[in-house]
């Protein structure tokens, strides 16, 4: 255990401050794109793939790494744009999200930055919907500024791999279920396909679902309740928040939350794409009242409904 929390405290470190890492890098021309570092497990070169018959269009195969298959997406391709052409600058980002590893076939590698997510803006509302960035951010090297796009892997992921937000047969208690309706949960999270996924599952309950883009938003929202008189812990069944997000993460969140008098009792739960071993140290560490790994129906359900018996208990 006390490796894992080692680790906890050296990933942390920076989100529990509104910082992140971003790993840069090239799909085309001199434009630069980034990951969040803190989902990559490591960068090797292109080694050679092995295609899959009948895979989606944007698998270009697979690589074999240490003895594991890791399915590879050509990012360039996932954003629309055209396929990537294979050379000495293609590099491979092997990442881990929604408990699942995949590698990210993209051209070169630039560098490391470490940022404040006050820094991280989302997308202007004038590029629509169907863009693949989930936020962007501007990096200043020998006098000039670049505009960096860090891109939406979820919605990425999501049109690769069908997400479903059917609920199981045997999930929902019949004793309980007329009690979900009415019921309010507050939703932090930076991607579209993410807000659309919690929405979607949990309005099928009956529940109010009251989305937010950052956890900036998500706590104005939440101090204008409280400075209004409404009791917030008793009107909002749980607030449900994603790590990393533009101007103030998941954990800066939860900080704020646990340090306002009329607050610091909200049941929150971190809703990530993040996963390992590290997951439960981490909850702990940044005061959540539970972790939730993204794109899972089922126990999504099972932590509403395992905290409304709670309230319903209390009551």
């Amino acid at each position: 255990m006390a490796g894992i929390l080692d680790s906890v405290n050296q990933r942390t470190q920076l989100v529990g401050e509104n910082r992140l890492e971003l790993l840069l890098f090239h799909l085309h021309g001199r434009n630069l794109f980034a990951l969040n570092v803190f989902k990559v497990k490591e960068v090797v070169k292109l080694p050679k793939l092995s295609v899959l018959p009948n895979a989606h269009p944007k698998i270009s195969g697979v690589a074999n790494i240490r003895n594991e298959s890791i399915p590879v997406i050509d990012l360039r391709q996932a954003i629309n744009l055209p396929p990537i052409e294979h050379g000495e600058d293609c590099n491979l980002v092997i990442t881990e999200y929604n408990r699942t590893v995949q590698g990210f076939l993209v051209g070169k590698v630039d560098q490391i930055v470490n940022m404040t997510w006050s820094n991280i803006m989302p997308p202007p509302s004038s590029v629509g919907k169907n863009h693949y960035l989930t936020a962007l951010t501007k990096l200043e090297r020998n006098g000039v500024q670049e505009l960096v796009s860090i891109i939406d892997v979820e919605k990425v992921l999501a049109e690769i791999v069908e997400y479903t937000v059917e609920i199981s047969e045997g999930i929902l208690d019949p004793d309980i279920v007329d009690k979900f309706a009415g019921r309010k949960v507050l939703h932090a999270d930076d991607s579209p396909t993410a807000r659309r996924q919690v929405k979607d599952t949990l309005s099928q309950l009956g529940i109010e679902i009251i989305p937010t883009q950052n956890g900036q938003e998500a706590f104005d929202l939440l101090q204008s309740w409280a400075n209004e008189g409404i009791d917030v812990e008793k009107e909002f069944l749980m607030v449900i928040t994603d790590a990393e997000m533009p101007v103030m993460d998941g954990y800066r969140l939860t900080f704020e939350i646990r340090n306002h008098p009329k607050l610091k009792n909200l049941f929150v739960v971190l809703n990530t794409s993040l996963s390992g071993s590290f997951n439960e140290a981490m909850v702990e560490k940044v005061g959540c009242n539970a972790f939730l790994s993204k794109f899972q129906p089922d126990r999504l359900v099972e932590t509403v409904q395992d905290r409304l018996k709670q309230t319903l208990k209390d009551q």
